[in-house]
């Protein structure tokens, strides 16, 4: 089912979220690939952005073949983001969202990210600031209050919406949750009957039935998918496939599993460089890896890849493993 933010149509309602050190360039490709119907960046920083940081290039980097694509800012200046927004306005994404949700301290310290949620006047200045004569349309996504004596998600969202926003997106979970607990999907429900344009539903969507579950009991337009989709890009076509014809796929086989981490290493490495590629698909292994028989030992050996014959060597050798 498809749906519309602004003037961007897409062709379904599940997103991949924004995370910082795994959303990026060639993991958003192998998302799209699974069914992602749009797909965010990891977080940009308006003031990297203006300092003209050369970390900061690499996080703007979109494909064409990712597209529709969000690019997301930070920041608690409106100046700077509506004049860092302008900036980027030429480049190929298609939608620029505000991250209004980030619990990491040293964001919150500079007062950006979830400690927003402070401040709903400024997020309204903030709003308005960039959304107003900008051609893309602008989004955010909030929280559901900074701690549990402040869950301000509908005042936030209303006043989001009275200033230019195209969609909200709602992590049901404040700032001092961080990523624990439950997610208050109730919370995401009440944003949806506040506000009239498109809401977008996050936190605790790991399975196709989660998904389903999501969309009952909230009505909201979409699914945003973030840690579930960790070593997991199937999770679009496992949930599409459960949403449109009521059939749950099968977890893939570990060939397929390695044939995906192959690539996602290949196209990191043509992305970053070998070096980083491989110190940084560690992770990606240890995430894509979990639930396999044996694939705990597989783990301990992980940081000790550094090329991509390293990597390609040690999955031979865990599935002849498998297979004995």
């Amino acid at each position: 089912m498809g749906f519309q933010i602004g003037n961007v149509k897409l062709k379904g309602n599940l997103l991949l979220g924004p995370m910082a050190g795994v959303t990026d360039l060639p993991f958003r490709i192998l998302c799209k690939e699974q069914g992602a119907d749009l797909v965010y960046t990891e977080m940009v920083s308006a003031k990297g952005v203006q300092y003209n940081n050369k970390n900061t290039e690499l996080l703007l980097r979109i494909a064409e073949e990712e597209r529709p694509a969000a690019l997301q800012l930070f920041g608690a200046d409106p100046e700077i983001l509506s004049e860092t927004a302008r900036r980027l306005e030429h480049r190929n994404f298609d939608i620029l969202d505000i991250n209004m949700g980030c619990p990491v301290p040293k964001v919150v310290n500079n007062g950006e990210g979830s400690a927003l949620m402070m401040n709903p006047m400024l997020i309204g200045e903030i709003v308005r600031k960039v959304a107003t004569g900008y051609s893309k349309p602008v989004t955010v996504k909030i929280r559901k209050g900074f701690h549990g004596d402040c869950i301000n998600a509908v005042e936030v969202a209303k006043i989001a919406e009275a200033n230019g926003a195209a969609a909200i997106a709602v992590h049901a979970r404040t700032r001092e949750q961080f990523y624990s607990g439950h997610a208050d999907w109730d919370i995401i429900k009440q944003v949806k009957e506040a506000v009239s344009v498109p809401v977008i539903g996050s936190g605790d969507v790991f399975t196709p039935q989660d998904a389903k579950a999501m969309i009952e009991q909230t009505g909201c337009d979409a699914i945003m998918m973030a840690r579930g989709t960790r070593g997991n890009p199937w999770l679009f076509a496992q949930i599409k496939s459960y949403l449109e014809k009521g059939i749950l796929l099968q977890k893939p086989e570990f060939e397929e599993v390695r044939v995906m981490i192959l690539r996602h290493a290949v196209m990191l490495a043509d992305f970053k460089g070998e070096v980083i590629a491989m110190r940084e698909m560690r992770k990606h292994v240890a995430w894509y890896t979990i639930g396999y028989p044996g694939s705990a030992k597989l783990r301990n050996h992980v940081n000790e890849i550094e090329t991509l014959d390293d990597l390609k060597i040690m999955l031979e050798n865990y599935q002849n493993h498998i297979e004995k």
